[in-house]
């Protein structure tokens, strides 16, 4: 096997991870994080650990299936880690992974995007169904 370049390295690791490609890992993990409710959990999380009815209850409208799920997915992801304590009855938190910490940034300006921006949007669609 011929020796590659640092250089060649990279590009090889930057073609496996082209999001653009449908069986890509990277474009699966985008497709995860861009679900609304990964984002608004992720951001529910950001000031530290919280039950799962904490989280129920801030995420207005998520039910429990979608809630569970997101939360299972978030952990398989290791994006946050679930904490059983011990203790009657039992207490059950939620709190990000530094990995998930990472996150937080992007998902805490686009969420303030959207709340800064939502009155041009709707004028937008506005102007656009007249």
């Amino acid at each position: 096997m011929p020796t590659r370049t640092a250089a060649q390295l990279r590009a090889e690791r930057s073609a496996a991870y082209d999001a653009y490609l449908a069986e890509c890992p990277a474009r699966k993990l985008l497709d995860r994080i861009s679900d609304k409710w990964v984002s608004l959990a992720i951001n529910a999380l950001a000031d530290g650990p919280q039950r799962y009815s904490d989280l129920q209850r801030r995420l207005a409208s998520v039910s429990q299936k979608m809630l569970t799920q997101t939360l299972r997915n978030l952990e398989r992801d290791g994006l946050i880690t679930r904490t059983v304590q011990p203790s009657v009855p039992v207490r059950v938190d939620y709190e990000l992974t530094p990995l998930g910490r990472s996150l937080l940034p992007l998902m805490q300006a686009v969420k303030t995007w959207a709340e800064q921006h939502m009155d041009d949007v709707e004028a937008a669609r506005a102007a656009y169904g007249a």
